[in-house]
Order: C-alpha cells, then structure tokens, then sequence
C-alpha cells in the first residue's frame, strides 16, 4: 500500500467515524427534519412565487411562508382541541345519564337485541362468573377503562413539552429549507457519485414519488373524513367533530382504516335505533367511503408513483411499523426509489447499450 493509499484509507476511516458520531448527535430530530423535508418540498414551488412578490428576498419568503405552515398547524389543532374538549364534557355527561337511569341494569337485555347478541351474552358471562354479577363485573371494568384513560392523558401531558419540541424544530427547519434550500440541494446533488443522467432520474422520481404519495394519502383521508362527517351529522351520531377527525386521522393506514371508526358507529345506530340509520350508515360506509379508498388512493398514487400494488401495500404497511405515521409516507417514497436504483443497474451493468459500430467511409 503506498502511502497516498493510506493516507486516503485513513481518512475515509475517520470521515465515517464522524458521520457515525453525528447520526447519534442528530438522531432525535430525525422525524421531524423529515417532516419539514416533505412540507419544503411539497411547497417550494409556493415559495418560488413569493420570493418573486418580494423582489427576490429569500429571507422575507421563507419567513412568511414558515409563518403561513405554522399558523395551518396549530390554529386548526387549537379549534379541534375545544371541540374535542367540549364533546368530551358532554360524553361524560351522556355516561352519567345513562348509568343513573340504569342502563346498566337494562344492558343484558340490549346486548341479546344486538345481531349475535345471545352468543356475546354468553361469552361475557363466562367472565362474570368468577366476578359476581354482571353489574358488579361492568362497575370493575368501567372503572379499569377509566384508569386507563387517565394513564394515556397523563402520558400525554408529560409528551406535551416533546411534541412542542418537536414541532419548533420542524418549523425551525422549514424556514432554512426555504431560505437556503437550492444551495443544500445542489450541494447534496453535487456529491452524488452517478453519471449526470442517474443523478437526474433518481432525483426526479423522488420528486414524483413524494408528490404522488403524499397527495394520494393527505387529499384520500380528507375526502374519506369529509364524507364519514356528512353521515355521522346527518344521522345525529353523538359527536360528529370528534368521529370525523379520527375518521380522518386512521383513514391511511392500510388495515381497518375507517371502518375502525364507523362500524362502531353502526353498531352503536342499531342498538339505539332506528333501524334504517344503522343500514344507512353500513351502507355509506361500505358503497361511499370505502370505495372512496379503494379508487381515489390507487388513481392518485398509481401513475405518479407506478409501483406494484402489492409491493405499495407492504411498504405502507412496513413502513408504518418502522416509523411510525411518516412511514406511510416514507415507505413508498424509499421503494419507489429503490426499484429506480434497480433500473439504473440494469441499464447501466447488466444490459449496458452496445456501442454504435464505427462508420465505414464512403467511396
């Protein structure tokens, strides 16, 4: 080994042990730099505009468009927040009432009304029989639910300050984003060790991936919360704000989805009746918001994306239990990339084009 060689051994040694070291350091602000990552992307033609507006001042730009994201997140969490804390109030009230004018003396009776009632009857009763009674069993597990709750809304407000945290640091993020992201870009852009015409396709499907996938998944829930709202107003179910916002909220994840949320509601229309409400329900469900699903994710993501269905299903699906919310996101968008990888090597290395054979001189 010469001593150039060493010298480049070394220090390509030490560069990784650093870069090492500094993913530790950066670690804990993965997701939400990741978070900003996709809302800088997705609006940076936005702030192309506005730079414009204000006579090339990137700074202004990036200052405004940070305060315009800043204030679309919070106010409407904020306003969610009464409602939610209201309907709460008025769900504690309704449980009260119901228990004071002995709904739980009539619930056995109810439960056998309810489709595979006598059967559910007996499953609880085979949990009651070393507990007393049946009212004595449901006091006990009313009670246990209700020191649940209380643990998750403690855990909450202990999480409060690091959901905070998190959320200045995207929006800290965000700002340099717009401020100096075409130089971060094309820096990053520059290092990339692929012919011109790879680094073009890579970046330019990640462009496409990010924008196929997180419209198909943002503007699905929407549509989906926004048509589950209509029914839950429409038939007078307790809580509409509530029910459509985790309608809204479960609707991109790839098992259950809505129906988390609005089979319940069924159940609940006919136990109270009328009947038609229920069949209402079961049928807007299954014909309107899951279909809604069904055709309005595929069509978005599908050309924009082109991935295989089942290799999107698993990447969500995966996704989502790597990282959490964002992996629904990020799945995709790592696969989408990936597979173009594979198409490079192809071309490139497997299938190189052959050379044009040499011109033969005319006579």
């Amino acid at each position: 080994m010469t001593q150039r060689q060493f010298f480049a051994v070394c220090f390509f040694a030490g560069l990784l042990l650093l870069l090492y070291h500094l993913l530790i350091i950066f670690r804990p602000f993965f997701l939400p730099v990741l978070w900003a990552v996709i809302l800088a992307h997705l609006t940076f033609p936005v702030h192309s505009r506005l730079t414009a507006l204000v006579r090339a001042r990137e700074a202004i730009s990036a200052g405004l468009l940070t305060l315009a994201v800043m204030a679309l997140g919070v106010l409407p969490v904020v306003a969610l927040t009464f409602v939610l804390v209201r309907e709460a109030r008025l769900a504690y009230s309704a449980l009260n009432t119901w228990i004071e004018s002995g709904g739980l003396q009539r619930l056995p009776e109810t439960l056998s009304a309810l489709p595979f009632g006598a059967q559910l009857q007996e499953l609880l009763g085979s949990f009651v029989v070393t507990q007393g009674n049946f009212e004595g069993f449901l006091l006990q597990a009313a009670k246990m639910m209700s020191g649940f709750l209380i643990n998750e809304l403690a855990g909450f407000a202990q999480n409060a300050l690091l959901l905070a945290v998190d959320f200045l640091v995207m929006i800290m993020t965000l700002f340099f984003f717009f401020k100096d992201g075409r130089r971060l870009v094309q820096g990053l852009y520059d290092i990339i060790p692929l012919e011109e015409a790879h680094k073009a396709r890579i970046v330019t499907r990640l462009d496409q991936m990010t924008r196929a996938v997180v419209k198909g998944m943002v503007v699905t829930a929407i549509v989906q919360g926004l048509l589950a709202g209509v029914a839950y107003t429409f038939l007078q179910v307790p809580f509409p704000v509530f029910l459509m916002a985790l309608t809204t909220l479960l609707a991109p994840l790839p098992f259950g989805g809505t129906a988390v949320v609005w089979v319940p509601v069924t159940l609940y229309l006919y136990w109270v009746g009328p009947m038609w409400k229920a069949v209402a329900m079961l049928a807007w469900g299954i014909g309107v918001v899951t279909m809604v699903d069904n055709f309005l994710r595929p069509w978005l993501i599908g050309r924009g994306a082109q991935l295989p269905v089942l290799f999107l299903f698993f990447s969500i699906l995966g996704g989502l239990a790597a990282y959490g919310m964002i992996g629904i996101f990020l799945g995709p968008i790592l696969l989408g990339i990936f597979l173009t990888g594979i198409q490079i090597y192809r071309e490139a290395y497997q299938y190189p084009a052959e050379p044009a054979p040499p011109a033969t001189p005319s006579h």
